[in-house]
């Protein structure tokens, strides 16, 4: 289990998350909802140490992991999908994938299945560099980078922006797929509703670095959401 504490974060002097709490359990999806700028990525940012927080505690697992740096929480199982992508370009495929070996102790130090089953086009395509990919491509092969972490909390920033309809069909069947496991717990940032919207279990609105909606599935109150979205 995730739990976030009521979070800030600066960024010297300007203040990008004000008293952020949020929960994620294993087997469900909970997305983070908001127009650009109100603090989504800097949650993420927070979620895995790459900016340290002001105020409040990170506990996972039943650990505290406020003070880690990020190799530590990557060793603790939390992998990162980051906004744009962020695969290496002169890297080919499979050299991508292996990248994530780094937490990982050294008899777990293979690419699992998993990865090919969920995007086969990946399979086809090792010895290619990741510069060569389409956007979807991509964004498929940071997903897959981050399983072969095994993680056991997903963090995915923005994983449909610009990206075609049809590899948003595969990505939304493969986090389907990781959330019926039961192993996962994965927090969602996202723009595009109706995505987040059919995967989602919980839902929590951002603006200006708060949480100003937050909802379950059954108890979801639409007005209230869309009001949320459009402040």
């Amino acid at each position: 289990m995730l739990e976030v504490n009521a979070i800030d974060l600066h960024y010297g002097a300007a203040q990008a998350l004000r008293g952020i709490s949020l929960k994620a359990a294993p087997g469900t999806v909970t997305c983070v909802l908001g127009r650009n700028g109100v603090g989504k990525s800097s949650l993420l940012r927070a979620l895995v140490g790459q900016h340290p927080v002001s105020r409040g505690t990170i506990t996972w697992e039943g650990k505290d992991i406020t003070l880690l740096p990020p190799y530590e929480r990557a060793r603790r199982g939390i992998a990162y999908v980051p906004q744009g992508r962020e695969i290496f370009p002169l890297l080919t495929v499979e050299e991508n994938l292996q990248t994530a070996f780094a937490p990982l102790k050294r008899g777990d130090r293979t690419i699992p299945g998993v990865v090919f089953s969920l995007f086969p086009v990946l399979g086809g395509m090792l010895r290619r560099r990741g510069g060569d990919l389409s956007g979807g491509q991509q964004q498929q092969l940071a997903i897959g980078r981050a399983l072969v972490m095994r993680p056991r909390l997903l963090l995915l920033d923005e994983p449909t922006e610009g990206i075609q309809p049809s590899i948003i069909k595969d990505i939304g069947r493969a986090i389907a797929y990781l959330r019926g496991l039961g192993e996962m717990a994965i927090v969602l940032v996202e723009q595009y509703l109706d995505f987040a919207r059919e995967l989602g279990d919980h839902f929590a609105v951002m603006d200006r670095g708060q949480v100003v909606y937050a909802s379950t599935r059954a108890d979801i109150d639409e007005k209230a959401l869309k009001r949320a979205l459009a402040i």
